[in-house]
């Protein structure tokens, strides 16, 4: 231990006090404090985003909120440290009692802040979205940006850090740092011109438009056909259209989608789904996510302003509903347990994960920090083994050109220049344990060289994810599945299979995203989840709630033959009848919001009675669908209102005199009531018992609320199947819309990986669906006015 003391005295105090130099100026020791306290919060985020954010999602998103977050600080970030950098800069010292270098150099505080303006830049990109467009350049604004920041860090290396070795450390991160600049710039440039991406929307739209003529008439016989052999059927394509020879013209191109030849490239749903492979026999789940590739293609056009004709949405909704949800699995196809259990999932399930799928490629095309989009084979070995080799021999001629040529004094300058190196990180950090209660000094000098760490192992970390997230990405399994389906010699090959089944093993042990929905309750409202959305909580979607939007959706199209869209509705039913003039207080609503906030207080009001009781077996289904849809419903007003059919404002005002009123009723504080469930729950249940006739959404809440509360007690289960059937009427309602501002803000809801209502929309959008003339309450109004 006295070695070790008398090492730490002689060698390492020195070095601490040459770093926390600046503390002792009395002039800027608080900034000097500050700013070293907020980089090491910085680095601290970073990791944490790169560790534990991803134990469990494998995606190529961030979370809009946290990257507004990093993008706002990171934007103060080189200007703050160019400063600092200028000011520790003039603070010249001799070289360290270590080296025996005479030469003048840089402050040791100084290169601690070069070296950070480095790292934060190679770390920059994880809140840089690459976003795929027909109107991005390369030459955009936050690209110009970049350049000038690569620039002037290198103009700080290269003309400021004298050593040798310091010099070729630095030089190097720097040579990382404007490669990754030049890779995203080529990246960007190959997503804009590619067929296959960029310009993609334009090209399948004429695609679509031969192969919608090319498909049979839906005549009798065609009605007939339904299940796998629809799917065997279908000509949408997966990948390899940008192969097509196409010439533009005054309506799009000029392709030739003729697949009778046998010599087309393309590899369409049909070849997918009619593959001989055991692989896509076995695993039901890879065919359906080809199915959500084609359809994400598809869908991209209405986020371009590319409209969707009426022949292909009758198309698709054949496929959809007569093909997909019909799907029988051939009883000969051997299964392991793993994937039996995968084939229990019900239709609905099915439906809903190739959607829920859908989405994701979307989001990830529009919004990813990550080169997801380009997985494939060829990217894999272009982007991770070439550009690295080629990356490598830049810094190692940088590291050359450091030493003037001399390889060997540039080596042994790394060691003597730099100390951490020299003397190892083990035994420094030893050194700072010891000392770091009783000297303040070395808890400075602690905080800066974690900040250093923690900054360097988040980049680390960081290329090592994107390599997995690479691999292991739907868009690589696609691109795989496609080699593998088209290509006898992949089939053939064991390497090739078995690497496969090695990447899907391991992409199921991670586990596949569930379909989830926000949920709010007035009654349980809390201030801070209304402000920060990823506060908010969520649920699963259970089988119940699809299987319900699902029926409903069915019957308000023409599958199985004409039907009267405009007017269909299950409120309308003979079996709720005696429950028209419960109902018929709340249909005079004119908004979708006033409605929505009626329904959703009177729902919570039943919720919160029977929430300790137990139910039957045939009500338990009734009550989930009612509850969790008037949670999500409610969300959507509260905190989502542009998804909402109708205006924004207008249901930013509906939601803002509902608080006002409980604020009049309960006090102040009146979420801290509704969330204790007492006083808050008496008071609603009085103000409904006591009124006559509601004016306002909360009278009305309430007095329904006790209403239901007073009928359930004659028939429960009744009473939970009706509010099921309304809030199942109210989401389908609110799905479809081919509004331009609602198509825009389902994009903008993209950048948090989509959502409940985003998936109904797609469904709707694909297959044509439109929004009933009448809404559910006004349809329930006139089947109340009916004898």
């Amino acid at each position: 231990m006295g070695g070790l003391d008398y090492f730490c005295n002689s060698t390492v105090f020195p070095y601490v006090y040459n770093l926390t130099s600046s503390y002792a100026d009395q002039n800027n020791e608080a900034t000097t404090v500050a700013t070293s306290v907020i980089m090491f919060i910085l680095a601290a985020l970073f990791f944490n985003l790169n560790l534990f954010s991803r134990i469990s999602d494998v995606s190529a998103i961030l979370n809009p909120s946290v990257r507004l977050f990093l993008s706002t600080s990171l934007s103060l970030f080189l200007p703050v440290m160019s400063y600092l950098f200028s000011e520790a800069k003039n603070k010249k010292e001799g070289a360290p009692i270590y080296s025996q270098q005479l030469v003048e150099d840089l402050s040791l505080r100084a290169r601690t802040i070069l070296m950070w303006m480095l790292l934060v830049e190679l770390l920059r990109k994880k809140v840089e979205a690459i976003l795929v467009s027909m109107g991005m350049e390369w030459y955009s604004s936050g690209t110009i940006e970049r350049f000038a920041r690569i620039i002037w860090l290198g103009y700080l290396v290269f003309n400021n850090v004298k050593g040798t070795g310091k010099k070729a450390i630095y030089g190097t991160l720097w040579v990382l740092a404007a490669a990754k600049f030049l890779q995203r710039v080529v990246i960007t440039e190959l997503l804009k011109r590619s067929f296959a991406y960029g310009k993609n929307a334009q090209l399948l739209n004429s695609y679509m438009a031969q192969v919608i003529v090319l498909q049979p008439t839906q005549g009798q016989e065609q009605q007939s056909v339904g299940g796998s052999q629809l799917l065997d059927a279908c000509k949408y394509a997966v990948m390899g259209e940008d192969s097509l020879e196409r010439e533009a013209g005054p309506h799009g191109y000029q392709v030739n989608a003729d697949h009778s030849s046998g010599s087309s490239k393309i590899v369409t749903v049909g070849d997918i789904w009619a593959s001989d492979s055991l692989l896509l026999k076995e695993n039901h789940r890879l065919r359906r996510l080809c199915l959500s590739f084609a359809l994400y293609k598809l869908l991209r056009r209405r986020f371009e302003d590319i409209p969707i004709s009426n022949e292909e949405t009758r198309n698709c909704q054949d496929l959809i509903f007569r093909g997909l949800c019909k799907e029988e699995v051939p009883m000969d196809v051997p299964r392991k347990a793993e994937e039996e259990e995968e084939e229990e999932q019900s239709t609905e399930d099915a439906l809903f994960e190739v959607f829920n799928d859908e989405i994701q490629f979307i989001s990830e095309y529009y919004h990813s920090v990550l080169p997801v989009v380009l997985s494939n084979p060829f990217f894999f070995l272009a982007n991770y083994i070439l550009f690295p080799i080629v990356v490598w021999a830049f810094c190692l001629l940088t590291f050359v050109a450091c030493g003037n040529g001399n390889v060997s004094y540039a080596y042994h300058s790394i060691t003597k220049d730099n100390y951490i190196i020299d003397t190892g990180a083990a035994t420094l950090a030893k050194c700072l344990l010891k000392s770091i209660i009783r000297l303040p000094v070395v808890l400075f000098a602690t905080i800066d060289l974690s900040t250093t760490t923690l900054l360097f192992l988040a980049f680390i970390y960081e290329q090592v994810w994107e390599l997995l997230v690479f691999i292991l990405s739907n868009w690589l399994t696609v691109s795989l599945i496609c080699e593998y389906a088209t290509k006898p010699h992949w089939r053939e090959s064991q390497l090739l299979s078995g690497l496969m089944r090695c990447i899907q093993w391991v992409r199921s042990k991670l586990g596949h995203p569930k379909l989830r929905f926000e949920q709010f309750s007035v009654l349980r409202f809390c201030p801070l989840s209304s402000l920060l959305s990823f506060t908010m909580p969520t649920k699963a979607v259970s089988k119940e709630v699809k299987k319900c939007i699902v029926d409903c959706m069915v019957a308000h199209m023409e599958i199985d033959g004409p039907r009267n869209t405009s007017s269909w509705s299950k409120l309308q039913l003979d079996k709720h009848k005696p429950y028209r003039p419960l109902l018929s207080q709340v249909c005079e609503s004119k908004s979708i919001a006033e409605f929505t906030l009626i329904c959703h207080i009177a729902t919570s009001l039943l919720e919160v009675k029977y929430q300790h009781k137990e139910l039957k077996e045939t009500m338990e289904p009734h009550r989930k669908v009612a509850t969790t849809l008037s949670k999500y419903c409610a969300y959507l007003v509260a905190c989502s209102p542009e998804l909402l059919p109708e205006d924004k404002n207008g249901t930013e005002r509906t939601c803002k005199n509902m608080k006002k009123e409980f604020k009049e009723k309960l006090g102040r504080f009146w979420w801290y009531h509704l969330w204790l469930q007492r006083t808050g729950y008496q008071g609603l249940t009085k103000t409904g018992k006591r009124q006559q006739e509601a004016v306002t959404v909360v009278q009305k809440g309430a007095k329904l609320g006790t209403d239901l509360m007073d009928k359930a007690a004659e028939d429960n289960e009744h009473v939970w199947e009706l509010m099921a059937d309304l809030w199942t009427e109210i989401m389908v309602y609110i799905a479809p819309s081919g509004n331009e501002l609602h198509v825009k803000a389902h994009k903008e809801a993209l950048a948090k990986g989509g959502g409940f209502i985003t998936v109904l929309w797609a469904i709707c959008t694909h297959t044509g669906i439109k929004r009933p003339a009448l809404a559910p309450w006004e349809a329930a109004r006139r089947a109340f006015q009916e004898p």
